[in-house]
């Protein structure tokens, strides 16, 4: 976004996927869920508040990273947990009632970030304080932590150009977009834009994907085939692994193979860019964002200043609230040729858990071992 100033040198980071979960309650249950503790909110309680489990990253990474860093820097604090399962209601639901129970910090991913701003409001009046975590949600929040969402829709755009090659100034490209209350994809799709209206023939067609849904994908891409005809489509730009997986699967139910493109690095997509089957995902590390949210929360609840842990300043996407203290990572471009220099090598999946028997000579020819 271009009114962000942005500049991070991410340390590689190990995310173990030993990692237990055992402590946490079940996903998307929309009940509440402590760990590291039982009981109503006080002075030593965070709530977390995911948006959904149909992206593997959530329960995988980003609650078990949160709540172990929260543990290390605060023994006796405790982390109320709930994923509102791609429902805003619910969500509101879960916000209140941590409200309610007495919670004066909230790490808040929001389903739909416009629906947050009474909420947040609200909870700024009772003196809690909402750090938004991964996606903008608008309000008096204290803090963000996330990522350059648009400089990831250029690195999208650029690895999909790349992977068209000699080509690209000939192909035809669908866009297939994420959520319309994902306050990131419109940034991951400027982005895009930005390098594939210069750089091939049209976007011949585009649409945007509620709820990141993998299925509602597959559907647009059948349609987009039946629409342009096999021959006039050389490649697809997806935002993200999980709709891969469902365009991916409508190309091959017609015959069609061209180039493409995800993000979020899902062991999935990992494996079928080993086969072959999508061309790039985009790498963004978990553990530094979570680790420095938990690292926000704890000081926020203690009373203490985050200056040195938020060095730039961002805008609700309202413009509303002005100069939000915000911490935003770097991503890369992963294709087959550096999964183990990246993946592998942070730790974030171990080679076993990639190249499974089904996978295990596109690894061999990869080199990964």
């Amino acid at each position: 976004m271009n009114l962000w100033t942005r500049r991070v040198v991410i340390g590689t980071a190990a995310v173990s996927m030993a990692l237990s979960v055992a402590a946490c309650g079940k996903a998307g249950d929309g009940g509440k869920a402590a760990d590291g503790g039982g009981g109503g909110g006080d002075s030593k309680t965070i709530g977390l508040l995911l948006p959904e489990n149909k992206t593997t990253r959530y329960e995988t990474f980003d609650r078990p990273l949160m709540t172990a860093k929260i543990r290390e820097l605060c023994g006796d604090c405790k982390v109320m947990y709930n994923n509102a399962a791609q429902d805003t209601e619910n969500q509101k639901k879960q916000f209140d009632a941590l409200i309610t129970q007495g919670v004066k910090v909230i790490i808040l991913d929001p389903v739909d970030y416009k629906a947050t701003k009474s909420w947040v409001n609200q909870a700024a009046k009772k003196g809690v304080k909402v750090v938004a975590y991964d996606r903008l949600a608008e309000g008096q929040i204290s803090a963000y932590v996330s990522y350059d969402n648009e400089k990831i829709g250029r690195l999208q755009g650029e690895a999909l150009v790349k992977a068209l090659g000699d080509k690209a100034k000939e192909s035809d490209v669908v866009m297939i977009n994420g959520s319309p209350t994902d306050p990131n994809a419109p940034f991951f799709k400027k982005g895009a834009h930005s390098v594939l209206d210069k750089q091939v023939k049209k976007i011949s067609y585009e649409q945007d994907i509620p709820d990141w849904s993998s299925d509602e994908a597959n559907k647009k891409m059948s349609a987009a085939i039946d629409s342009l005809g096999k021959s006039a489509i050389q490649g697809v730009y997806s935002a993200n692994d999980g709709m891969a997986g469902g365009i991916i699967t409508a190309l091959k139910n017609q015959g069609v193979k061209v180039p493409v493109g995800g993000q979020d690095s899902e062991l999935a997509g990992l494996q079928r860019i080993l086969k072959g089957d999508q061309a790039f995902t985009i790498y963004k590390q978990i553990k530094p964002q979570a680790d420095i949210t938990a690292e926000i929360a704890v000081k926020l609840l203690k009373g203490e200043k985050i200056d040195s842990l938020t060095p730039t300043k961002v805008d609700s996407l309202s413009g509303e609230v002005k100069g939000i203290p915000a911490k935003l990572y770097d991503a890369q471009i992963v294709t087959k040729d550096n999964i183990e220099d990246t993946l592998v090598k942070d730790k974030v999946y171990k080679v076993s858990d990639i190249c499974t028997p089904d996978v295990k000579a596109a690894c061999e020819a990869a080199g990964i071992k």
